[in-house]
């Protein structure tokens, strides 16, 4: 049965780089927006041009390696913006202009100062001029999460009839429900004059933790683009993860929907951003953190040990991890005892097992957690190694 592809659109190098201490040099951005497009990503998001002269000359530079993504360069609706991030993609082999503007009562009121009427008009000016420079135009509705979703339907049907190919709907403060995202896709797609010539596309932050469920709850609206960042990484707490949503849709709706990402290489993706930006994973973070895949609990281990589908969901080779971690500590039983003591040379029969177990219980009552090196040492003072 044939699935709908879900374009994945990377920002890691725009939104994800905005958090304090991220900044990365221009060689580093090339280095990530390689891997990216090896990855499989469908839009690399490779900065904001008119920010400053390293971001323009960055997205430069990212636009002449990348041989498969649309690379895409952010800009306000301002036609300086716009001329500079063309500028910018001029060498792209697939180039998108991104621009927009806030549509939300908040915005509209306080941010701008202006009318509805006028936001109207200065969104459609926009998508025009980026139009003139490039076919691929996206534009965001900046605070679409909290804006009517009748006054959002008149400016996405203004923006496709003046040319924008994607429809960015960013739910800017992480405010939504799952539910409430949902039936403002869903609405978008029912009420959009020309929605047929746009892909909808979701943008959440994760101020509530609810970027991952409600970009996935934003597909099952009628979406058909995810925005995402490698590990979350994003202004305050952060945007979707990517390895997150690519994985529920690999794992749990690939009858319905597919993504041209290579898994296998989700493990390594996250460490490259996380070290270049000097940014740690999280130990317990879904899917690349180090204890995604790490049982500690005897009860677990013993049933990993046996069968490792009693506590995984995910083979951890399927993201780019040799094997599940089978961590010594004092909730850890004979079974897993027994499975390292056999990796480290030890293939200790049952009353061999009652008497280490003694011993390593009163060392792992002193230590957070019992090594390899440890293990190996205590085992020599009691055993000769059978392997």
């Amino acid at each position: 049965m044939a699935t709908d592809k879900i374009q994945i659109f990377d920002t890691t190098l725009r939104d994800g780089e905005q958090v304090p201490g991220c900044k990365l040099n221009q060689d580093q951005k090339i280095i990530i927006a390689k891997q990216l497009d090896q990855l499989g990503v469908d839009v690399i998001e490779a900065g904001f041009p008119i920010s400053s002269p390293g971001d323009f000359a960055a997205v430069e530079a990212i636009s002449k390696v990348v041989n498969d993504a649309i690379v895409c360069g952010l800009s306000r609706s301002v036609e300086k913006d716009i001329k500079c991030a063309a500028e910018a993609l001029q060498y792209a082999k697939r180039p998108r202009i991104h621009t927009g503007i806030g549509t939300s009562e908040m915005h509209i009121k306080y941010k701008f100062n202006t009318t509805p009427d006028k936001i109207i008009e200065r969104a459609v000016a926009a998508v025009k001029y980026a139009k003139s420079f490039v076919e691929d135009v996206e534009f965001y509705a900046e605070d679409a999460g909290r804006t009517e979703n009748e006054y959002l339907a008149r400016v996405c049907s203004a923006a496709i009839a003046a040319g924008a190919t994607v429809l960015n709907i960013p739910d800017t403060t992480g405010y939504c429900m799952p539910f409430e995202y949902k039936e403002k896709i869903a609405y978008l797609r029912e009420n959009v004059v020309g929605i047929h010539k746009a892909v909808l596309s979701t943008h959440c932050h994760n101020d509530l933790g609810l970027a991952t469920a409600n970009a996935i709850a934003g597909v099952e609206g009628g979406a058909r683009q995810i925005e995402c960042t490698i590990n979350g990484i994003g202004e305050r707490a952060g945007n979707t993860a990517l390895e997150e949503v690519v994985m529920i849709l690999n794992h749990r709706m690939s009858s319905i929907f597919h993504t041209n990402i290579d898994t296998t290489q989700l493990n390594k993706m996250s460490r490259s951003v996380s070290d270049m930006m000097s940014m740690p994973v999280q130990p317990n973070k879904a899917i690349v953190g180090d204890n995604a895949f790490a049982h500690s609990s005897g009860i677990h281990q013993d049933g990993v040990i046996k069968n490792r589908e009693n506590y995984e969901i995910i083979d951890p080779r399927v993201v780019g991890i040799d094997q599940s971690s089978i961590v010594l500590t004092a909730r850890s039983g004979r079974a897993a005892l027994a499975y390292r003591a056999k990796e480290v040379g030890y293939n200790l029969f049952k009353d061999e097992l009652d008497v280490a177990y003694v011993r390593f219980i009163e060392l792992a009552d002193q230590k957070k957690e019992v090594s390899e090196a440890d293990l190996s040492v205590m085992l020599s003072g009691l055993f000769k190694a059978t392997a």
